[in-house]
C-alpha cells in the first residue's frame, strides 16, 4: 500500500471491530437500505457521463451485493469484486450475486474473453485489499468509507490497486448528516452520539495528497421525513448505529430517553413531519500515469505527429 506524504490521521476515534459487529447483522441494517439504492442511482447517473470500458471492477465496502448486479449489467465483460468487512455480509452479496447468468448475451462474451467476467465476493478490509498492484479499472464505493478512521489511508490504497488511467467513484455522508439527531442529543448530555463526518474539501486534499488526478466533488442533501420520533431513532440504528470509541457506555435510561424524544418533537417541520438531513458526498478521481520512475527519474510523454489519415509517423 503506498503510503501518504503524511502520517495518516483520524477523521473520527472509529473502532473498526464495532463497525464490523454492528454490520455482522444484514437483516439489522436492511430498512435503512432505500437510501442507498437512491444514493447509488446518483452515482450510477454521473458514472454513466465517464467514457470507461473496465475489465475488472471493484466494489469497496460492498455491504450485502445490491450494487453489484447493477455493476455487472452496466460492464457485462467484466469481471466484478465485491469486498466487505464484514463475513455475514459478503454472505449475503454472494447470495445475492447468485450464479453466473446461463445463455444469451454473458455467456457468449465469457466465451469470447480471455478474462474472467461475472462476480466474486471476498471478505477484508478495503484500506488493506487482498489485490494485486494495479489490478483493477474501477473502484465503487457507495454509502462506506465514512466508516473508517482514516480515509487517507483507504484513498492511498485505493490508488495502489487502480490500474493507471484507472476510475475511482464514491459517495459518503458529510458533516451535515443527522444535524436534527446532534440537536435533540445535546438537551442530554455532551458525548458524541453520531460520526463526525469529514468535509468535501478535506477529502479532496487528501485524494491529491494521495496520488489522484483531477478529483472532482459536489453535495447535495437528501431530508427523508417520519411521523414518529421512534420510526426516526429506528432508522439511524439501521444505519449502523454509533461506532465511536468515545461513545457513551450503556443506555440512557428513562430520563435522558424522554429528553431525546422531546429533542426530536420540537423539531417537527410545519407539514408535521420530522426530518433527518442527509449530506450526501459525491466524488470521483484518475489514477495518472506516473511522473517519474522508481529511482526518480522523470518521465517524459509525448505523442507522435499524425499523418493526414490518422496513423501515427515513424
Amino acid at each position: 500500500m503506498q503510503v501518504p506524504a503524511k502520517p495518516p490521521k483520524l477523521s473520527a476515534p472509529i473502532d473498526i471491530e464495532r463497525v464490523r459487529a454492528l454490520f455482522s447483522r444484514p437483516e439489522r441494517v436492511a430498512p435503512s437500505d432505500f437510501l442507498r439504492r437512491e444514493v447509488s442511482s446518483r452515482m450510477q447517473d454521473r458514472l454513466q457521463l465517464v467514457k470507461i470500458v473496465p475489465q475488472r471492477v471493484l466494489d469497496a465496502g460492498c455491504g450485502a451485493g445490491a450494487d453489484l448486479p447493477m455493476l455487472q449489467k452496466m460492464y457485462a465483460a467484466a469481471q466484478i469484486l465485491g469486498v466487505d468487512a464484514s463475513e455475514p455480509m459478503a454472505r449475503a452479496a454472494q447470495a445475492a450475486a447468485g450464479p453466473a447468468p446461463k445463455g444469451g448475451f454473458n455467456q457468449l462474451i465469457s466465451k469470447l474473453l480471455p478474462s474472467k467476467t461475472g462476480v466474486d465476493l471476498v471478505c477484508g478490509d478495503f484500506a488493506e485489499l487482498p489485490l494485486a498492484l494495479h489490478s483493477m479499472d474501477l473502484v465503487w464505493s457507495n454509502l462506506a468509507l465514512h466508516w473508517h478512521p482514516q480515509p487517507d489511508r483507504v484513498f492511498a490504497e485505493w490508488r495502489r490497486v487502480l490500474r493507471v488511467e484507472g476510475l475511482l467513484m464514491f459517495s459518503c455522508f458529510g458533516p451535515d448528516t443527522f444535524t436534527e439527531l446532534r440537536t435533540a442529543f445535546a438537551d442530554v448530555d455532551l458525548l458524541p452520539h453520531a460520526l463526525p463526518f469529514v468535509d468535501m474539501h478535506d477529502f479532496g486534499d487528501q485524494l491529491v495528497e494521495a496520488g489522484f488526478s483531477t478529483p472532482v466533488l459536489d453535495m447535495e442533501k437528501i431530508t427523508v421525513t417520519y411521523d414518529t420520533p421512534q420510526a426516526l431513532l429506528a432508522d439511524v440504528r439501521a444505519w449502523g448505529g454509533n461506532p465511536l470509541a468515545t461513545r457513551r457506555q450503556g443506555l440512557l435510561g428513562r430520563a435522558g430517553q424522554a429528553r431525546l424524544l422531546a429533542g426530536l418533537e420540537r423539531q417537527r417541520r410545519p407539514d408535521g413531519k420530522l426530518g433527518l438531513t442527509f449530506e450526501v458526498l459525491y466524488g470521483h478521481a484518475f489514477r495518472p500515469a506516473p511522473r517519474t520512475t522508481s529511482q526518480g527519474e522523470s518521465i517524459i510523454r509525448f505523442d507522435l505527429p499524425r499523418k493526414p489519415g490518422g496513423e501515427p509517423n515513424k
